[in-house]
């Protein structure tokens, strides 16, 4: 009988490099229906159409052939996208020859001229078919600029790069933020890289930071104007909150001289207590996170009275499911499955958990073996949308909101919610 392919946490922490299963370029991919929503850079959540808007008062010009675009007509139901996108169709032809390379600057223009309230900036959306005819969009991008008089970007939604150096959502980062100019710096004014949506209002961060003497904490998810985006050239410093902000952070300091500290989201309470003071050490000051740690822990000692349920995490929540089955079993949790697409950088996760959860395993949710899954295990609790299709029985915390959880309060937003799913 036939089975989807899995390894054992205690598997994984023994070899020296990720199995094939899991690198979406060693293998064909499966299209399971667990991952429908997320499984294309133009998908549910912020995929690189979504996060290039982020940016005030631009619109986005899609370069592809129609069914790359189709997905974008959903999105464009949300009053905050009306109007925002505008579409150039690839014909055979186009695809064929690059033809349409020579069009793109007068298509901007036409857009530009046709808007009555002119966009600041101008984003060009493509494809894998650019991809393969090699399109050096930088050199687009300046012819647009020149014959629409208006700033234009590009965002590669190259699905084919998706695992690559420099994957789609690391590129629409350096994009966005290779819009700020050298500024007069204001020591009184920090930026949060990382996400397209803001940090949850009550994330202690915001707090802390205002105690250490910081006047403006900008992140561009909060930016209104185009204005109030070139404000963040003058931060004194950027705190990193994704990885994936890491080039872009790296160009800021190259351009702007504007430097960066790297923090995680952790769902180890210790982890986190440890960052905050790592965090004010490096700084120079004091964090009083006392109150916020005691609080968090004791949000867990009450979700004791659930430890005996097992659990199943996939990859789609706001989280690393490696970082939180660890967690999740510290505080004496049952993680039994999680599905994930592994990276270098989660495997310093793997040593920890495999002495507290040797047994726990580990799929791919885009390995073809997958359309073996048996759906019939035991599962009481699936955090994800992608683990809740392999259990339809099971409790479902998506967990995926926009709004950001971070920090103390991400711990206690994921047990609020965890308690709210199993009453």
């Amino acid at each position: 009988m036939k089975e989807a392919k899995y390894y054992t946490v205690k598997e994984l922490a023994a070899k020296e490099k990720i199995p094939e299963i899991f690198d979406t370029g060693a293998h064909l991919i499966y299209s399971s229906p667990a991952t429908l929503a997320y499984n294309s850079p133009g998908a549910q959540g912020f995929g690189v159409k979504r996060a290039g808007l982020t940016m005030p008062e631009s619109v986005m010009l899609i370069v592809s052939p129609g069914c790359c675009g189709r997905n974008t007509s959903a999105i464009s139901v949300n009053e905050q996208y009306k109007h925002r996108y505008f579409y150039y169709l690839l014909d055979e032809t186009d695809i064929v020859t690059g033809r349409h390379l020579s069009k793109i600057p007068e298509a901007v223009k036409e857009i530009v001229d046709f808007l009555a309230v002119k966009p600041k900036v101008v984003m060009i959306c493509i494809t894998c078919v650019d991809a393969l005819l090699g399109t050096d969009m930088e050199r687009v991008c300046k012819q647009c600029e020149e014959v629409a008089k208006v700033k234009v970007r590009p965002c590669y939604m190259y699905a084919l790069t998706r695992e690559g150096r420099r994957p789609p959502m690391v590129h629409v980062r350096e994009s966005l933020y290779s819009l700020l100019e050298k500024q007069k710096k204001d020591p009184r004014t920090v930026n949060l890289l990382g996400f397209f949506a803001p940090l949850d209002d009550d994330c202690e961060l915001y707090r802390y930071l205002k105690d250490i003497g910081m006047h403006h904490i900008y992140e561009l998810s909060r930016m209104t104007t185009y204005a109030d985006f070139t404000k963040m050239s003058q931060a004194n410093f950027n705190l990193i909150l994704h990885p994936e902000a890491r080039a872009a952070a790296e160009n800021m300091r190259k351009a702007l001289n504007i430097g960066s500290i790297e923090l995680t989201r952790f769902y180890q309470v210790e982890y986190v207590h440890r960052q905050y003071h790592a965090l004010a050490k490096a700084l120079g000051v004091t964090i009083d996170d006392q109150a916020d740690y005691e609080k968090t822990k004791a949000v867990i000692e009450m979700m004791k009275s659930y430890q005996n349920i097992s659990i199943a995490i996939g990859e789609t929540g706001n989280y690393d499911p490696l970082e939180l089955a660890l967690a999740l079993v510290s505080y004496g949790f049952q993680v039994k499955e999680i599905y994930a697409t592994l990276q270098d950088y989660q495997l310093r996760y793997l040593s920890a958990l495999s002495s507290l959860s040797p047994a726990t395993k580990v799929y791919c949710n885009n390995e073809p073996t997958m359309l073996y899954y048996n759906m019939e295990s035991s599962i009481d609790l699936t955090i994800g949308k992608d683990a809740a299709y392999y259990h339809p029985k099971a409790h479902h915390l998506d967990f995926n909101e926009d709004r950001q959880p971070y920090g103390y309060q991400a711990i206690q937003l994921l047990f609020s919610k965890m308690k709210e799913v199993l009453s």
